[in-house]
């Protein structure tokens, strides 16, 4: 048998599928076999590949063992003269396998051989050809130092930066994501470390095996697809911690002494680095618009301060001087927290939510107001004003960078984007009907057929013409149709149409479009499925406010309450475990089917409290999703108010 290939799956049914298509296609005319490990996936991944793939070696464990040791359960019973480690998320040529065998049957020397990666925006993927993790290497790398130099030899060491990616050439670290091996040199080397959960065991073995007295090599002559490239996960502190431990092993696995030490010193600086710059990034972009939105809510109450002091008291120093310090502070602490629980901060940007939440913010300042020392009270006109110039200035700096983004001053829309499918009809057909109903807003400019010669009346051209309607129709967005199209043919149009186009695939007989808008982006999925208001970031932030509202309510007035609740104890215990987020008021039904819901704390009252009411598990389960699919606040608070004895539940 020529190759063993081995799939490590968790939790990427649609990407699976399509990966085992590409297979499908490259393992024609090749005697092989394939294996997928499912790491005990709960989005029905085993059921897809026995009732699509029944030739399939599926092993399915019960927990998430980590790759290496699910690429070790396959390797163990692989009877291929060659195995090929293959990432789910990957789409192979239709000649990628052959080439490999053929590369590898020609060079003995050959223990481990790569390929050219590229991204789901056509982009070189820089991990499929790396050298040695040497100490400085790897500090450049983490630290990303690296990028600011990709072809300099002495800091892109690590990706090999200086090396072309277009020619065949001697590495020293593969990627796992397609990472070929000759069975001989593994039974030699041995398997992948299982000290490594995730990361670093690639390393580990290219290591190996070139201790093992061979070569690895990365072949240019045939490209993969990889959505989930590195340049996804190097903004992630999870990646880089784990990163790091994995480098720590293997530090102390291959170096010693005081080359050890240098090592996980340089680590250690770089760990620190990345994992600051990372943290200074996210604040950024978490909290750009409250903290632009504190400087203008704060000019604004000047402006309005200043205006009704100069026209209405004719003393531009009417106002005291903590009217900058007390009152201002307090408005503006209002009007943000009031926007952002009315989901102002939420993308897409809505300007009704950006209203509501100034309104009802100044309709707080209005009753706090009320509440103040003499002193500190100001005029309810200042309030007025001040909101008025609150909503301009706020509008205006969201215009600003909204056009500054889309190039249009349509605020809280984006331009649709321009898409064109390249398939047969039937197959453009199939993918139109299936965005329609996932609500992808699309401007559909038609189709192109995948042959040279086509029907005009049915198609803009031939797929040799492709570049030319897209510079024509300036489209933004292809859907290749893989019934239609070979997966080189795609790979090929994405090398040469650019990464400014957003590319999806179709796969046959699939209920799903794969893709990924940049390189900087994961796997996306256009996927018929069923939308949960549950899982939205205004419901679930609004749910957590009502729980945290109510507990602190519930606990002021617990003396006059227990008198109403069943169980006294337990409800003071569900007042603090609410509070602290170990439960929610108002969930699901406690049973095994709940995995397949956005999750949420085990709930202390469900959608229908009544005991005299006995339910079976599939009406459970239909109220579980009811509940779910049609969450509002108002379903909360109007379960709780007729179930109010049952707030002592456990």
């Amino acid at each position: 048998m020529d190759i063993s290939i081995i799939i490590v799956n968790y939790n990427v049914k649609y990407f699976l599928k399509q990966a085992l298509l590409s297979v499908e296609k490259a393992m024609h005319g090749i005697d092989g076999e394939v294996f997928v490990v499912d790491n005990d996936s709960k989005d029905d991944s085993c059921e897809m590949v026995r009732r699509h793939f029944p030739e399939v070696i599926l092993i399915e464990n019960k927990e998430n063992v980590g790759f290496a040791k699910a690429n070790n359960q396959a390797i163990l019973q692989a009877k291929g003269r060659y195995v090929l480690l293959l990432n789910p998320d990957t789409v192979l040529e239709e000649n990628t396998l052959r080439k490999c065998i053929e590369f590898m049957d020609q060079t003995p020397d050959c223990g481990g051989l790569g390929v050219k990666m590229i991204d789901g925006s056509g982009q070189f993927l820089p991990e499929s050809k790396r050298g040695f993790p040497s100490p400085a290497a790897s500090f450049y790398k983490l630290s990303g130092i690296s990028s600011l130099f990709p072809k300099s030899k002495y800091f892109s060491g690590y990706y090999l930066g200086h090396l072309s990616e277009n020619e065949n050439q001697e590495v020293d670290v593969l990627a796992g994501a397609f990472m070929m091996m000759r069975k001989e040199a593994l039974d030699k080397v041995g398997l992948l470390d299982e000290t490594y959960f995730m990361y670093g065991e690639d390393i580990d073995l290219s290591y190996r095996i070139q201790k093992g007295g061979y070569k690895n090599y990365y072949l240019a002559e045939t490209s993969i697809i990889h959505y989930k490239g590195e340049s996804t996960k190097r903004d992630s502190i999870k990646y880089v911690r784990i990163f790091y431990k994995a480098m720590i092993i293997f530090a102390k696995k291959h170096f010693a002494g005081r080359k050890a030490k240098l090592f996980i010193f340089l680590l250690n600086i770089a760990i620190y680095l990345k994992a600051g710059i990372t943290l200074v990034k996210n604040l950024f972009k978490r909290f750009f618009f409250p903290v632009v939105d504190g400087i203008l809510f704060f000019i604004a109450v000047f402006l309005a301060k200043k205006f009704w002091a100069n026209y209405y008291f004719h003393q531009p120093d009417y106002y005291p001087a903590q009217f900058m310090r007390i009152n201002a502070p307090l408005y503006v602490g209002v009007w943000i927290l009031s926007v952002f629980f009315n989901g102002g901060y939420d993308k897409p940007f809505n300007i009704r939510w950006l209203v509501r939440g100034v309104l009802l913010g100044s309709f707080g300042i209005a009753a706090i107001y009320g509440f103040l020392d003499l002193e500190y009270r100001t005029s309810r006109a200042v309030i007025l004003i001040s909101t008025l110039i609150v909503l301009f200035l706020a509008f205006l700096f969201r215009m600003i960078v909204h056009y500054a983004k889309y190039g249009h001053w349509a605020i809280g829309k984006s331009q649709p984007k321009k898409l064109v499918f390249v398939g047969s009809i039937s197959e453009a057909e199939r993918a139109q009907n299936l965005m329609l109903r996932t609500g992808n807003e699309k401007n559909y400019i038609g189709t192109v057929s995948p042959d040279k010669d086509y029907d005009a009346k049915s198609f803009l051209a031939g797929i040799g013409d492709l570049d030319q309607v897209v510079r024509i129709y300036d489209v933004d967005e292809l859907v290749f149709c893989s019934k239609d199209i070979e997966s080189s043919d795609i790979i090929h149009w994405m090398g040469v149409l650019g990464p400014e186009i957003h590319y999806k695939i179709l796969p046959k007989d699939s209920m799903s479009i794969i893709g990924s808008s940049s390189k900087n982006s994961q796997g996306e999925l256009y996927v018929e499925e069923v939308k949960f208001a549950i899982a939205t970031p205004t419901n679930r932030r609004n749910k957590r406010f009502l729980d945290i509202s109510l507990s602190l309510l519930f606990l002021v007035l617990s003396p006059i309450l227990v008198w109403f609740i069943r169980d006294k104890g337990s409800f003071l215990q569900n007042i603090f475990d609410v509070f602290r987020g170990h439960r929610t008021w108002v969930g699901y039904f406690e049973m095994a089917s709940t995995k397949d819901y956005p999750a949420i704390p085990k709930a202390v009252l469900s959608p229908l409290v009544n005991p005299n009411i006995h339910l079976d598990e599939p009406t459970m389960n239909r109220l579980n999703f009811l509940y779910a699919k049609n969450y509002s606040v108002e379903t909360d608070l109007e379960l709780i108010f007729k179930h109010f004895g049952a707030l002592g539940n456990r």
